[in-house]
């Protein structure tokens, strides 16, 4: 590999390319039912028992591919076909893993979605997708009830539970009598795969096309890279990521808790779960992981069984990683993978090397680190441009080491947004081979060891008289007080002509402090530092607003708008 593919962030490993062969997420649940038949493949919550401890139901991997197969066979035989866009919207349970894995095995297209990002954005969504199936609990189905508009394309309905004045079809009707395998669908590696939307923190939500090439792209890489297979079990809080356990031949732990709102999970629950099922890995988001280590300060619980963190969604602070190895064995290890719903993973690091080598320069305002680009996937830093760019070509690279915005290429890289053109164009761009390449909507920059730091999204940039202000690597110097929780910086006016305001949320700990006396020491901190000299004003608010599906990204567009408002 040369110096520059190092500094790009370029892989030596060659990329697949299409082919005419057949690639189906759902023919890797058959292979795992057939390795381990009696293995548990899915656990949740199924109420309490009279002890108050939590029960749960489960299916095996045979009893897992059985009921797919079956809800398959009923799925098609009232109109659900390959191709069909089918909104889905079930809670985290069994039945959600069974009729989504149907759905890939018939050659579906299901639709999945945060519920949790508001009515009005819900239906808006919805609306766009033009969907012909619609399976989901009852609420569900009144939502569609009171917006037909939104669901006339829709031809088929199921619901899952007791059906009312709606119609449709009832899940349990459904349960095909045949216990014979059902064959699933040829899929290219091409063809629509799921619709999966955004979380819509940085603007409105998008439909984002995964093929099913794409899935198969990024479960290898969750094999290879870290290490995720069937002597694993997985405490999931992601129901999205949940699905890629089955087809890793892993047991996926679906804990008691509201999936919308990970910010808010009851880390007693959590413990309980990990421990009941000896969880080996866990994914959650830096909010979850917070409550999570608070919990463990408080209490001095342990974690023995778990060898492996997973958390994305937002950087995670170090010394939030520090408290967490507390509760972990000495050999685990916390992964903080770079990524989006359009492209994911991307990189990867792991938390010794933060804690050893990058935190100071992230203290010193360097950005987080993400880590190095994962085998297949190509990563550029390009001058910032907030125009639609055609070709990678008419892009041109910053000098060394300054800032520009983030473009990825792979195989889990997706190409288009759904029936949104101008979407498509603003943030996909090809090179000279033909690849796509996406616009991640963030800026950073390559070290000397070919290491991604992010520093922050490029929207939120704030550009004054003096220059360009970047949100990550200076709210990283006021971060270091102690009686802060977060900072946000915002832009208030024309760019050009920004006046940078610093939000600032207190520990709860720190809501009584003297705000004067606050503000002070924060501002001796920005004009100690060459980058956060201009930051002169400090605005206080009680809870940051922050996105439905992490709990973690701070919508900075509502932030300022409150500033404006402050400031007036």
């Amino acid at each position: 590999m040369t110096a520059t593919q190092l500094a790009r962030g370029e892989s030596s490993v060659a990329r697949p390319t299409l082919s005419d062969a057949v690639v189906n997420i759902a023919t890797r649940l058959a292979t795992m039912a057939e390795r381990f038949p009696d293995k548990h493949a899915v656990v949740c919550p199924a109420g309490v028992e009279s002890a108050g401890n939590a029960k749960y139901a489960r299916l095996t991997f045979s009893q897992l591919e059985q009921e797919t197969n079956q809800y398959a066979h009923g799925l098609e035989r009232i109109g659900i076909t390959r191709g069909t866009r089918t909104i889905l919207m079930v809670r985290p349970s069994l039945e959600f893993f069974t009729l989504t894995f149907a759905l890939f095995k018939i050659g579906a297209v299901p639709v999945l979605i945060d519920p949790g990002m508001g009515r009005k954005n819900l239906v808006r969504c919805l609306a766009r997708v033009k969907a012909e199936a619609f399976i989901g609990i009852p609420l569900a189905h009144v939502l569609r009830k009171l917006y037909p508009a939104a669901f006339r394309g829709v031809r088929t309905a199921v619901t899952v539970g007791r059906r009312l004045f709606w119609g449709g079809h009832r899940l349990s009707d459904l349960r095909a009598a045949t216990t014979r395998p059902f064959v699933p669908a040829p899929t290219r590696p091409d063809e629509q795969a799921a619709i999966l939307f955004t979380s819509g923190s940085t603007g409105p939500a998008k439909g984002v096309v995964y093929e099913h090439g794409m899935f198969d792209a990024q479960v290898r890489c969750l094999q290879s890279s870290f290490g995720c297979g069937p002597e694993q079990t997985d405490l999931a809080t992601f129901p999205l990521f949940a699905l890629f356990d089955a087809a890793l031949g892993m047991t996926a732990v679906i804990p008691d808790m509201d999936a919308s709102k990970p910010g808010s999970a009851d880390p007693r629950k959590i413990v309980a779960a990990i421990t009941a099922q000896s969880c080996t890995q866990m994914f959650g988001s830096p909010a979850l992981l917070r409550r999570l280590a608070q919990h463990g300060e408080r209490t001095g619980v342990k974690l023995p069984s778990l060898r492996r963190v997973i958390t994305c969604g937002a950087p995670i602070p170090p010394p939030l990683l520090e408290s967490l190895h507390h509760m972990l064995p000495a050999d685990a290890e916390i992964h903080t993978p770079y990524g989006a719903t359009e492209a994911l993973p991307v990189t990867d690091i792991a938390s010794r090397e933060i804690l050893s080598d990058t935190r100071e320069a992230t203290a010193r305002g360097g950005g987080t680190c993400v880590g190095r680009p994962l085998p297949g996937i190509s990563v550029r830093i390009i001058e910032i441009s907030d125009d639609p760019l055609a070709t990678l070509e008419e892009t041109r690279e910053p000098p060394d080491g300054r800032i520009g915005e983030i473009v990825v290429s792979g195989p889990v890289v997706t190409h288009s947004y759904f029936d949104n053109p101008e979407a498509t164009a603003a943030a996909k761009l090809r090179d000279a081979a033909g690849a796509v390449w996406h616009r991640m909507g963030d800026v950073g920059r390559f070290d000397e060891q070919g290491r991604l730091w992010f520093c922050g999204r490029k929207a939120h940039r704030v550009i004054t008289e003096q220059g360009t202000l970047f949100t990550v690597p200076c709210e990283a110097i006021f971060n270091q007080d102690p009686r802060v929780f977060r900072t946000a910086l915002v832009g208030v006016g024309e760019p050009g002509r920004m006046k940078p305001v610093l939000c600032v949320e207190l520990e709860p700990a720190s809501a009584t402090a003297n705000r004067q006396e606050v503000t002070r020491d924060l501002l001796a901190r920005g004009a100690a530092n060459e980058h956060t000299r201009e930051i002169r004003t400090v605005l206080f608010h009680p809870a940051f607003p922050v996105d439905v599906r992490h709990n973690a990204k701070i919508f900075r567009e509502q932030l300022a708008a409150w500033a404006i408002g402050q400031l007036r």
